[in-house]
């Protein structure tokens, strides 16, 4: 809880001055003023950030948190428990599509395993296994609040270990069966928003399967009663040790002025947990896309982030955030590289046109 705390403490709003300096830099450049829409608005966002009128954002990382769920038995996902260490070895193989998005998008991947139901022993594998996956939280809480501050302790040492090797942004990434019920679940409590609202199909699950899911969220909910006000009570209760890890990288990344990249609807409601936690995370996000999950609109509508693609994605691992790097990215190169009025000798727009 220490780290936590200390964390907590470092995490400063943007540098207003310097989203000053890139806003009239972008203006300069030979284009009209605003042209390119939201990335200038990344641009400087992504300037208030880092602290630094002309940010870099690589070496790029993005961290995937995989961890299995107890409520998994609850039949709640199309795909069986045991697929979570199937894709761990594949992430690890690079034979997955955030590996091959991530080598399109010119990012690293790395691999935690914080939560898996199972012994692995991979090569390349970070292993800070905090339990064997969750307990079914149709039953009781999900983990304890002690392993829920662990795991996003976790997270915050992990992103701190990317940041100490040179890592300049980090994506949100997360694999584990079950985690669209645990996240709905957390997102239905911090949002209070009724529960039919929030949940879609997860990774293919029919109408059945979607009604089934939303009655284990509700019986988990009244079983467990997470506290709206204490995210961590809610996180502890009805959340993942792959979610908690997500929540540490938010808080050690806004602490180091990193930008962070959010993938789809469980990564977002892990930096949601972040922003409850610690409110001035909320500046060091970006949302890489909208996702066809309908909790996902509205957890992006909460945190007040508007997204950059919208592909209709539904697989999670972090693939969203990795078809978005090349869009932040070339914005990062826009104000680097393109050319101002007075350098190329163009002509500015007239005044009062």
């Amino acid at each position: 809880m220490q780290k936590l705390k200390q964390i907590m403490g470092l995490i400063e709003r943007l540098d207003t001055q310097v989203q000053d300096q890139m806003e009239q830099h972008l203006n300069h450049l030979t284009k009209p003023m605003g042209s390119l829409g939201l990335l200038e608005s990344v641009a400087i966002k992504i300037a208030g950030m880092t602290g630094n009128p002309m940010p870099e954002i690589d070496p790029a990382v993005v961290v995937v948190m995989a961890a299995d769920h107890g409520v998994a038995t609850e039949g709640v996902s199309a795909f069986p428990s045991e697929v979570t260490q199937q894709m761990v070895g594949n992430f690890i193989s690079g034979g997955a599509a955030i590996n091959v998005l991530s080598r399109a998008s010119h990012a690293s991947v790395e691999v935690v395993d914080i939560g898996v139901n199972g012994l692995l022993q991979l090569p390349g594998l970070v292993n800070r296994k905090v339990r064997f996956g969750t307990d079914n939280m149709v039953q009781g809480p999900a983990m304890t609040r002690e392993e829920a501050i662990s795991a996003i302790e976790i997270g915050i040492e992990i992103a701190e270990a990317a940041i100490e090797k040179g890592a300049k942004l980090l994506a949100l990434g997360e694999m584990g069966i079950g985690n669209t019920t645990a996240s709905s679940a957390m997102f239905s409590v911090l949002g209070q928003i009724p529960i039919e609202q929030v949940v879609g199909y997860g990774t293919g699950l029919d109408d059945q399967g979607k009604n089934k899911k939303i009655q284990v969220i509700q019986r988990s909910i009244e079983v467990n009663q997470p506290n709206p006000e204490d995210p961590i009570d809610v996180l502890h209760k009805v959340g993942g040790l792959e979610i908690a890890g997500l929540v540490g990288i938010v808080l050690k990344a806004a602490a180091a002025r990193i930008p962070v990249v959010v993938d789809g609807f469980i990564t977002a409601v892990a930096a949601l947990t972040a922003v409850r936690i610690a409110p001035a995370c909320r500046y060091y996000l970006i949302a890489s896309h909208q996702s066809v999950e309908p909790g996902h609109v509205l957890v992006n509508q909460l945190l007040g982030l508007e997204p950059l693609l919208n592909l209709n994605l539904r697989l999670g691992e972090g693939s969203g955030a990795a078809v978005a790097l090349p869009l932040i990215r070339s914005v990062i190169r826009i104000a680097h590289e393109m050319a101002t009025f007075e350098k190329a000798g163009v002509s500015g727009a007239l005044e009062n046109s």
